[in-house]
């Protein structure tokens, strides 16, 4: 069961550190997603590595086990809005650490226009300006279900509401990288 005090540790580091393409790949993800540190982004690698490894071991699987748990792991996905409703396995091993950051509030707040940029983004989540629907978030790696997505907005009272105009949104694309 292990100890409360000491929770399991939610990331693992690059086995290469000091690759010189690996380290202005990683910047570059920070800076395009307002990620505080590489910590942020090696959590994000490691969710994708965990379903990709369910995708894995399904493709390995016998059929009868296959059909009931590959449907399983694609209604998951598509409710978090990572996958499409018709979405294959082969689909979820093309995945990107994009697209689990993309699913971030943090980056839907910022697509969205009620911020600037990424790093406002998590400024106004923080300071508890952000809800979705009713519910306020203030942690900006909160990932945003596809029913949740149309209700994020600023907080009823809050002091933002209708003042930041949505400026021109440059949305990050894999060609940049």
């Amino acid at each position: 069961m292990g100890d409360p005090k000491k929770p399991r540790k939610t990331f693992s580091r690059p086995r290469t550190p000091w690759r010189a393409d690996l380290l202005s790949q990683e910047l570059y993800l920070l800076g395009t997603y307002g990620l505080r540190n590489k910590r942020e982004l090696w959590k994000a690698q490691t969710i994708l590595s965990n379903i990709r490894k369910q995708a894995r071991t399904l493709l390995a699987a016998p059929p009868e086990i296959r059909a009931k748990r590959e449907a399983t792991l694609l209604n998951s996905l598509a409710k978090r809005g990572i996958v499409s409703k018709d979405a294959t396995l082969d689909d979820i091993l093309s995945l990107t650490v994009e697209n689990i950051l993309a699913r971030r509030l943090q980056t839907i707040v910022w697509r969205k226009g009620l911020a600037q940029t990424p790093y406002q983004a998590r400024q106004l989540i923080t300071h508890r300006h952000i809800a979705i629907g009713d519910r306020v978030i203030t942690k900006p790696s909160y990932i945003v279900s596809a029913e949740e997505e149309p209700k994020v907005g600023f907080r009823a009272d809050s002091v933002y509401k209708g003042r930041i105009a949505p400026a021109t949104l440059t949305t990050p694309t894999t060609e940049e990288a």
